[in-house]
């Protein structure tokens, strides 16, 4: 005998403010870029100097036209080291990325990290709806944004 069934009971979803941090909050915005025409040598200089892995590229008019990382960079090392020939002389414009995934600054940070996750790509350049060029996100910049989040509590 079943004295009280009040049925299938459904736990209802605890609403929990979540916390909207954009990739405009933790993008890079004092960037380094290079040009297409610059030497490869230079960008090595450039990037060993300022202690980063890569750039994008802009054009005269300073729109993206590109990225250039080290990667793109040993390239032009183990060229050279084929053809017995130790100076970097490329030119970043031969060397450079320039099917560029771009991010719109309004991007969820969140979203951003999965997007680093399935495209293997270490940064991402952020550009404004007119698409100039305003910073840079990349995957540090995700972890900075996550080890700053407020912890949420759990019911």
């Amino acid at each position: 005998m079943v004295k009280n069934y009040r049925g299938v009971q459904m736990l209802k979803p605890v609403a929990t403010d979540t916390q909207r941090i954009s990739v405009r909050d933790y993008m890079s915005t004092r960037l380094i870029t290079f040009h297409p025409e610059q030497s490869i040598m230079e960008v090595v200089e450039k990037l060993l100097a300022n202690r980063i892995s890569g750039a994008p590229v802009v054009n005269s008019m300073g729109e993206l036209v590109g990225v250039i990382s080290e990667g793109d960079c040993l390239k032009e090392v183990v060229k050279g080291k084929y053809h017995n020939l130790p100076i970097l002389g490329g030119k970043v414009e031969g060397h450079m990325a320039t099917n560029v995934m771009q991010i719109h600054p309004d991007t969820n940070v969140f979203e951003a990290a999965k997007m680093f996750l399935e495209m293997k790509i270490r940064r991402f350049p952020v550009q404004d709806d007119h698409g100039r060029l305003i910073g840079q996100i990349s995957q540090k910049d995700v972890m900075r944004a996550v080890k700053n989040l407020k912890s949420e509590n759990w019911h």
